[in-house]
């Protein structure tokens, strides 16, 4: 089954106290002989150093152990299905303890196969295909013929599609070609009739969310008719452009050109969106860096598009009791007072703020001047520069700290 937006919503707001999710991610590798052997051995690799890491935490890994042994064997079986899986990968996502066993087919585009256990499932795979594979929709076009595809998760599906018949007459009927002329006219008012109808179409479809961006395959001859009849919403929308016969192209021909126009746009616009944020936040303006002031951003919802680089990570404090995420590594929440616990990585913490959030996000690598402003920034909706309570609690509270943290908080502090 591929997943969808909302199922990935779900998973997001998943929490077990007691660290039993199970997150698992499968990518299929060229096998090395005919056996197939490598992807099962690593399987089983990856659950022993998951169980090992558990018992290293004494009593408490050993009663995680026990919640979360069930949710491994049973992955463990599944990696002997998992070959006549096709071109797919896969990922998992359990927890036994609250009945929780969720399997999903993927594009095999993942960095390589994983087996993790927390308190949250881990997304953050999830969230570079999010921004890879934004609701897609691709509409291939000729005078009288359409075709609608969604592309989701690399799956393309056909949707719908339009059809005109064309009058059979033509400029050669009649005395002389008058009565073709007329004819002609009326293939061309009909030809025009089929492009706006397609507008339409795309307009609506844009509107309720059918998708969000959307590429055109057609021949150099129909697409400034096409495109003279869009609406500005949907000449907005619009990723790019590839030659194709609506009767002829197959589906992997209209995947590979989509695929490869997707990836462009994601490229550019990422550099775009980076460099922008940095300008911004220079400014003052609608822009923010550094962990500590793009989490203060996130909790007052100001954030429109956050962007990461691809091997940040960084710690911080996250608050047992309401989940309050914090950059100065504080022992007690400043927000409601409860004890806090380290994060290891805040980038897989953050991840389930911003996909229930539906914010736009970006992993970012290769950028010199975004590693300079601590490889994480983001741009606004909005920018309130007055202090919330949270700011005025954690400024009391690194006073009381006083001499017993300086330098640790002031270093996470500047960032």
């Amino acid at each position: 089954m591929t997943i969808t937006r909302e199922q990935i919503r779900e998973l997001a707001s998943f929490e077990d106290s007691q660290s039993g999710a199970v997150s698992f991610y499968f990518q299929p590798s060229t096998p090395r002989n005919k056996a197939h052997k490598e992807d099962t051995i690593l399987i089983k690799d990856l659950a022993r150093e998951a169980l090992h890491r558990l018992e290293s935490q004494g009593a408490e890994g050993k009663t995680k152990k026990d919640s979360v042994r069930a949710d491994i064997d049973r992955v463990i079986r599944l990696s002997s299905e998992l070959r006549s899986n096709g071109t797919h990968a896969k990922a998992v996502f359990a927890c036994a303890a609250q009945n929780v066993w969720h399997e999903y087919d993927l594009p095999p585009t993942l960095p390589g196969t994983q087996l993790l256990v927390g308190r949250h499932f881990h997304l953050k795979p999830m969230a570079h295909l999010l921004g890879a594979h934004s609701r897609l929709g691709i509409v291939l076009v000729d005078r009288h013929r359409t075709r609608v595809f969604d592309l989701r998760l690399g799956e393309l599906t056909e949707r719908e599609g339009l059809f005109q018949p064309l009058s059979r007459k033509g400029r050669s009927d009649g005395y002389a070609g008058y009565d073709g002329g007329h004819a002609q006219r009326r293939v061309d008012d009909e030809t025009l009739h089929h492009f706006k109808a397609v507008a339409q179409v795309l307009k609506d479809s844009l509107e309720k969310g059918v998708f969000e961006k959307w590429i055109l395959g057609c021949q150099d001859a129909h697409r400034s008719q096409l495109e003279s009849q869009l609406h500005p919403y949907a000449s907005q929308a619009l990723l790019g452009r590839f030659a194709a016969e609506v009767a002829h192209i197959t589906n992997e021909q209209i995947r590979g050109h989509a695929e490869q126009i997707v990836e462009r746009w994601q490229s550019d616009r990422r550099q775009h969106l980076a460099s922008e944020a940095v300008s911004r936040a220079r400014s003052q303006s609608r822009g923010v860096t550094g962990l500590r002031r793009v989490l203060r951003s996130l909790e007052l919802g100001e954030v429109q598009t956050l962007l990461i680089g691809e091997t940040f990570q960084a710690h911080a404090v996250e608050c047992s009791g309401c989940g309050h995420l914090d950059a100065h590594l504080v022992s007690f929440c400043p927000v409601c007072g409860r004890a806090t616990r380290e994060v290891v990585d805040v980038s897989e913490a953050i991840l389930p703020w911003v996909i229930r959030r539906e914010i736009e996000m970006f992993f970012v690598k290769d950028d010199a001047e975004f590693d300079k402003v601590g490889n994480i920034a983001a741009l606004l909706r909005f920018r309130s520069d007055s202090p919330t309570p949270v700011d005025v609690a954690v400024a009391a509270q690194l006073g009381r700290a006083g001499a017993a943290y300086p330098g640790r908080l002031r270093k996470f502090a500047s960032r």
